[in-house]
């Protein structure tokens, strides 16, 4: 029944926010979409309406800007409010502390859509969804309502920080100590590549309160104006510019027992179950990147001349636009297959989630790119969407565990279960 109340707000401040839709680049972002590539196709009623609602704000309030955000680096604030106005600020913590309830496959499903509108930006409220559902999943009664009606509003904002300068696809190897003091841990180290580092007002920081390896790490809720807490400089980044991205330093930072998720020795397998709901989120804003670089791919080729016809009727472009949308329905379908899994707690929901991620983040950035070439010289310029998409869903491939992790992952799977 929570998710049926959080569908009829979604709805219902949908079509206020969203009250005309707008276009990408020129072209209606859903208008004539071939049915073969139909991203509402299997699902409910309910989850057609939600998807329609994250659309539809993607036109509206997103596509317009995303340009401008890339180029002049500006972290949208406001727009992320409105979105959680939608209930896309917690779309599967739990309703009583303000969240949506809804599932990972509504979720994935929400991510795609607004990734039409811009990668970087949802990218961005995948990251801080995952960090609510973190402190709503493992968090005591005390701490749930303390952070998490805030964050599910969005008038504070979340980072996760488990990467460090030396310890990146080995996260279990980090080096960021928590010592217990009283009622305090003294906490000291640094963070690498942390997306919205220095904007944001919470950080869930992975740190070792014990010994060597997993089992000595903990997590602790940092909020920003803890004494101790400081920011490296803004990263200049390929893409994903619409948020910021620092360094994270902690320098004898002071931060309360009280803010302990979980137990101590608990905290890498916290970081682990909600890496495997973010390679779903991120692999679903790769998805819709790609969805929208096939329609604007498709455009491109009906109206743009050479040799005096247009480039729809060359065979070979046909062949390719074909392939790009089989490579996005399969995407598309593992990935939900993987949200499946996950949201049932299925055995192989790890393995699942790790294919997902490695073959949508891969095949998409696939298709963007050849969207590009299709595109020739007009491609590369900034002008025009597609470009972003390419540099905007690069970085996939490596953040959430690289690639290679996610094979290693499947391959340890694979073997290990002979």
């Amino acid at each position: 029944m929570a998710a049926v109340g959080a569908l009829s707000r979604i709805v219902r401040l949908g079509s206020r926010i969203c009250k005309n839709r707008v276009t990408l680049g020129g072209n209606s972002q859903r208008r004539g979409i071939a049915a073969c590539i139909d991203p509402s196709h299997g699902l409910t009623d309910e989850q057609k309406e939600f998807q329609k609602v994250a659309f539809d704000f993607a036109a509206n309030e997103m596509a317009p800007h995303m340009a401008e955000w890339d180029q002049k680096e500006i972290f949208p604030v406001e727009t992320m409010r409105k979105a959680a106005q939608l209930g896309f600020g917690g779309i599967y913590v739990q309703p009583d502390v303000g969240g949506s309830g809804l599932s990972r496959l509504d979720t994935s499903i929400i991510f795609e859509a607004l990734s039409t509108g811009c990668v970087s930006t949802t990218a961005y409220i995948s990251i801080h969804n995952m960090c609510a559902w973190m402190i709503d999943s493992y968090g005591n009664k005390e701490q749930r309502e303390k952070f998490c009606p805030d964050l599910c509003s969005m008038e504070r904002f979340a980072s996760y920080c488990l990467t460090e300068p030396g310890s990146g696809s080995d996260a279990a190897s980090l080096l960021t100590s928590a010592q217990r003091k009283g009622d305090h841990y003294i906490l000291n180290g640094s963070k690498a590549f942390i997306s919205g580092g220095g904007d944001t007002d919470v950080y869930v920081v992975m740190c070792r309160t014990g010994g060597k390896g997993p089992k000595g790490i903990s997590c602790l809720v940092v909020e920003k104006g803890t004494p101790g807490l400081s920011f490296g400089k803004k990263e200049k980044k390929v893409g994903w510019n619409s948020q910021p991205t620092r360094a994270v330093i902690f320098e004898d930072c002071l931060v309360p027992v009280a803010n302990r998720l979980g137990e101590e020795g608990q905290g890498f397998n916290i970081a682990m179950k909600g890496l495997n709901g973010g390679r779903i989120n991120i692999a679903s804003c790769s998805l819709g990147a790609a969805h929208a670089s096939v329609q604007l791919a498709r455009d491109h080729l009906l109206v743009r001349k050479q040799f005096g016809e247009t480039l729809s009727n060359n065979q070979f472009l046909q062949f390719k636009l074909a392939e790009m949308a089989t490579k996005l329905v399969a995407s598309r379908l593992l990935i939900r297959e993987a949200a499946q899994a996950l949201q049932e707690n299925r055995s192989d929901a790890v393995a699942i989630c790790s294919m997902a991620k490695l073959f949508a983040t891969d095949e998409c950035f696939n298709i963007c790119n050849q969207a590009l070439q299709m595109h020739g010289g007009y491609g590369y310029l900034k002008d025009y969407a597609v470009q972003q998409f390419v540099r905007d869903i690069r970085v996939h491939q490596i953040l959430e565990g690289t690639n290679e992790v996610m094979r290693m992952i499947i391959s340890r799977n694979l073997l290990s279960e002979s």
